[in-house]
């Protein structure tokens, strides 16, 4: 039997008008089935036309649900949750979400959080907005006890309960963080099928959704307690989280717990998670983590052996050569130490070893150097054109193209463009000499043994200045510090002794900066005092560098002395030095996030724009303040920056970046325009974004010079290790790079955008990349105070440099227990031309509209003559013996000559004519390999290969067991670039007669084989 449609409600309204409970029941329960088809009826009925309110000017009825209400109001009637759900569905329909959620609240369990329905989903998520809020309000508060409706705790509870058991962790935790509720995201962990994976899922969630930094804190507490419970920990999150606590100590004892282990394993672990803490680059904490690991432990009637003097042959990886040490009665002591120490505390000692050199940077630092210079690939045919397109008189284009030579070389240790071409180096003058002799800071960059002496002919002599020019003895301290840059412990001193012994403002300057980049973040009062002395001096020159400087020093520490610092900037009367301490406070408060709201406030607030702007480069979380001011400041400073700083806070979200901005590149203001490229430039560097591409490529044509330089730049930026077979627009760009450099009608600002894009593009000899993230999704410090300096480069040029601090190697590095780097393959699962380096470029000529006739070799000619002579010969031999020739005839019979048939036959074994074969869908890499980000997900390992990674990674520093030990092994990488001196603008003769640093572009041929003389 068919059941009956009801085409109204009135019926069931009206029952509830009868006095019995069962019929009041039976009313409310069919409209609570029906609510949805006829709320209208029953949102009518029983209206109070009487009754109104006021929203805006609009007056509004009130719908009275009188009978309704009273039902849910009477205490004695046993349906009121029923009562009140049938409210809140009405209320749902009206739009009115706070009543709504109000009368659920009331409907108990019988708001059913399961239930698949647009009203039960938009309830659920105003409940978690709702209890989130009151949880963050009482957070800030410092009130636990603050109240909170234990029914709106109830429903959230319910909707918790109900994800983890249905096996849905990833929304659980995520409620579970954004309400504040940590004991539902602990068991939402622990009940997962796949707990490691769930716990990289929520450090990765708690980075990029948690604002608060305090609250991220006590997130990732929960996570350390979580993993330590687990029956194998994972070591390498558990340290990743710990540096975030900024818990120096626990990472030692961690560290040191694998470093005894008697499996070997463990000190490959351990090494693993000394080169992951070392790519987020926080200085300060990894020392910090050295001075707590523990010396060896010595027996009872000896004493510790100092590891700062451990035998090489422990260093080699040979334990047991300790106790070779032959023992007579003139040994000395230590030698006595040695035979006194537990064996294990031998192992421990080289294995401590090893583990203080990697923290240090060092290995890491070394290795990188060796793999740059190994793998080079510049074109020095692209900075030749260069060179040769600039007019000498056009110092700003003189300039770049030495800043751009710097960049391609940066890491390389290949100075050969300068040595090449020491007369046009040479008219260099002044600044621009000061950041030519800087530039050797960037090619050498990692060279700690040798760095000082390869600077050595431009320094100043004994600490004072020795005679040469002050501007060649500055850029060289400025180059020390990049050299050394936030692995400054060798230089410091020297660098302080500097900066103490001169009074000229040039060195101070280049002093300062160097400084500040040896000592990044390591919050050195002493060194702080020494850099104040030059500030408070109130010199332009130096003092603008003595506030850059001051940032560096103190980068994250949102310590009082930005306060001292603004205090400052309001007093002096220099331009120069405002806008150094601008942006120096904002690196201080660098990503201490709600820690910085004070002083960020009152910037905002202040009158001058430079503190303005330099406050809005505070890098941290989004706020609507950055696109208030883009809009509204009357400054254009402060506009371009606050665009600009967009690329900062989304760099770790980058596919958002070009729809956040496109607004922005589209504005009449050509600050905003730059400011919106330099942002994509800043967050999608290195990503090959399609869309950021197309939202650059039209300011690359800007009416404005200097919006299309800065459009120039960010391209560069976005492209970096992208190849043409990825995206052709890559080779389009380069085309017009090279266009718009010798185009002789071109304007300087353009002109310079291109140079330093065509550095950028080739960075680091084209093995390197822009990378602000590490592996494990934390900020390189170093990486993003130095692309944030450079984005400042627009008013003062040495600037550039910084950018070089964001440089990455796009390398794999798999390294054995002894940290050398063996030799074996692996595989990249992807066509070689996705990733292959660019092709080298040819030199230029001359265009011209008539056709040049084709050269011809003299050995090419020779070889047709000889061709055409035999055939010659062959024919008439077969004509006088009377043979007919069947290959001949039909073609003498077309009236082609013998020199046409030798063509035709040519041409089929040309080359070109032959047929071509697909390339191969896969590649065999060998250790140490390039491997560039887009290339990553194709990397895999052989399933026979003798090595297996301790942790998989498909890039970077990776330590690998030996799965046959006994077998030989074949190293790599085992020449060191050695440098004696280096050319540069004003140096001594000494250094520019000195021998090559490092190898040229080509390689060196081969020498001729043995051979004996007689005679």
């Amino acid at each position: 039997m068919a059941a009956t449609m009801v085409s109204s409600a009135g019926g069931l309204l009206a029952m509830l008008n009868e006095t019995h409970p069962v019929l009041k029941f039976h009313a409310l329960s069919n409209l609570n089935a029906c609510v949805d088809s006829f709320w209208p009826e029953i949102s009518t009925s029983g209206l109070n036309l009487d009754g109104f309110r006021s929203v805006c000017g609009i007056k509004l009825y009130v719908f009275d649900f009188f009978l309704i209400e009273s039902l849910y109001e009477d205490e004695e009637f046993d349906q009121r949750p029923l009562a009140a759900l049938l409210v809140s569905k009405v209320f749902y329909y009206l739009g009115e979400f706070n009543d709504s959620l109000s009368y659920a609240l009331g409907a108990a369990s019988l708001f059913d959080v399961s239930e698949d329905s647009d009203y039960v989903h938009t309830l659920l998520a105003k409940a978690i907005d709702e209890y989130a809020s009151l949880k963050s309000k009482a957070a800030e508060s410092n009130d636990e006890a603050a109240k909170v409706d234990p029914r709106l705790e109830a429903i959230v509870e319910r909707m918790l309960d109900k994800c983890i058991m249905d096996g849905r962790y990833q929304q659980a935790m995520g409620t579970a963080i954004e309400c504040r509720r940590l004991d539902k995201l602990e068991e939402a962990i622990t009940r997962s099928d796949n707990v490691h994976g769930t716990l990289l899922y929520c450090i990765n969630i708690s980075n990029s959704y948690v604002n608060l930094r305090e609250y991220r804190r006590e997130v990732l507490r929960l996570l350390v307690k979580v993993y330590r419970k687990l029956h194998s920990p994972d070591y390498i999150s558990i340290c990743q989280c710990l540096m975030f606590l900024d818990e120096p100590e626990d990472v030692a004892n961690i560290l040191e717990k694998l470093l005894r282990s008697e499996n070997k394993d463990d000190a490959l672990l351990a090494f693993q998670i000394g080169f992951d803490l070392v790519e987020n680059e926080h200085q300060a904490f990894l020392l910090n983590v050295r001075n707590h690991l523990s010396n060896p432990k010595s027996q009872p009637s000896g004493s510790v052996l100092p590891v700062s003097v451990e035998p090489d042959s422990a260093q080699s990886g040979n334990p047991a050569a300790l106790e070779d040490v032959p023992m007579t009665d003139g040994a000395n002591a230590s030698n006595a130490k040695v035979h006194e120490m537990d064996p294990n505390e031998v192992t421990y000692a080289e294995r401590l070893t090893k583990l203080k050199e990697i923290l240090s940077g060092e290995t890491s630092i070394q290795l990188a150097l060796q793999f740059l210079y190994s793998h080079n690939k510049s074109d020095l045919v692209i900075l030749k054109t260069i060179k040769q397109s600039v007019e000498m008189r056009n110092s700003v284009c003189h300039s770049a193209t030495i800043y751009a030579n710097a960049i391609m070389h940066a890491g390389t240790t290949v100075d050969t463009f300068l040595r090449e071409n020491l007369d046009w180096l040479s008219r260099a003058t002044n600044w621009a000499k000061f950041s030519a002799t800087a530039g050797l800071g960037v090619i050498h960059r990692g060279h700690l043994q040798q760095g000082r002496s390869l600077m050595a002919p431009y320094l100043p002599q004994g600490g004072a200045g020795g005679g040469g020019s002050p501007y060649s003895e500055g850029g060289a301290l400025y180059a020390l510090g990049l050299i050394h840059a936030n692995h400054g412990e060798g230089i410091k001193q020297f660098l302080r002794d500097s900066l103490r012994n001169t009074n000229v403002e040039v060195i101070q300057h280049g002093a300062c900066l160097g400084l500040g980049l040896a000592a990044l973040g390591t919050a050195d009062e002493e060194i702080y005092d020494d850099i104040k002395s030059v500030l408070y001096t109130d010199s332009a020159v130096a003092g603008e560098a003595a506030g850059i400087s001051m940032g560096l020093l103190m980068v994250g520490t949102a310590s009082e002395k930005a306060t001292e610092m603004l205090a400052y900037a309001h007093e002096t009367q220099h331009e120069k030095i405002i806008r150094g301490l601008a942006l120096g406070i904002a690196l201080t408060v660098y990503g201490r996030e709600e820690e910085a709201d004070t002083l960020i406030e009152q910037m905002t607030r202040d009158q001058d724009p430079i503190l303005r702007y330099g406050v809005e480069l505070r890098t941290t979380r989004l706020s609507a303040s950055y696109c208030h001011f883009a809009v509204s400041d009357v400054s254009d400073d402060v506009r371009r920056t606050a665009v600009l700083a967009l690329g900062f806070v989304l760099y770790s979200e980058p596919e958002q970046t070009p729809r956040i901005v496109s607004l922005l590149s589209e504005s009449y203001n050509p600050h905003v325009r730059y400011g919106a490229a330099l942002a994509v430039g800043i967050s999608c560097a290195g990503t090959g974004l399609s869309e950021a591409i197309s939202l650059l490529e039209p300011l690359t044509s800007d009416v404005v010079d200097f919006v299309r330089q800065g459009a120039l730049i960010a391209m560069a930026m976005v492209m970096v290790q992208i190849s043409e077979a990825s995206d052709s627009r890559v080779g389009t760009f380069r085309r017009q790079l090279e266009k718009i450099i010798l185009d002789k009608h071109e304007d300087t600002m353009s002109k310079m955008g291109a140079i330093l894009a065509s550095g950028i593009l080739d960075a680091g000899g084209r093995n390197v990349t822009i990378r602000l993230l590490s592996k494990t999704k934390h900020d390189k410090v170093t990486a993003v105070v130095g692309l944030a300096v450079f984005s400042q480069f627009w008013y003062w040029y040495p600037l550039i440099y910084f950018i070089s601090l964001s440089f990455s190697p796009t390398a794999f590095i798999g390294l054995n227990y002894d940290l050398k780097v063996p030799r074996f393959e692996f595989l990249s699962h992807a066509k070689p031309s996705l990733f292959e380096y660019p092709k080298p470029t040819t030199v230029p000529t001359t265009t011209s509209a008539v056709k040049l006739p084709t050269a011809v070799l003299s050995t090419s000619a020779k070889a047709k003559a000889r061709a055409k002579k035999e055939a010659d010969q062959k024919a008439i031999a077969e004509k006088s013996s009377g043979a007919e020739s069947s290959s001949a005839g039909p073609s003498s019979g077309k009236g082609k000559s013998s020199s046409e048939k030798e063509g035709d036959s040519m041409q089929v074994d040309a080359p070109s004519e032959k047929k071509a074969e697909p390339e191969p869908s896969f590649e065999i890499l060998t250790n140490p390999a390039r491997v560039v980000p887009a290339q990553e997900k194709f990397i895999k390992f052989l399933e026979d290969s003798r090595y297996m990674p301790v942790k998989l990674a498909p890039s970077g520093f990776v330590l690998l067991r030996d799965l046959r030990p006994s077998e030989p092994e074949v190293l790599s990488l085992t020449d060191t670039p050695s440098s004696t001196a280096s050319p540069a603008a004003g140096g001594s003769a000494a250094g520019q007669q000195g021998s090559a640093s490092a190898m040229a572009v080509d390689e060196e041929p081969q020498p001729p084989q043995p051979f004996e003389y007689t005679a």
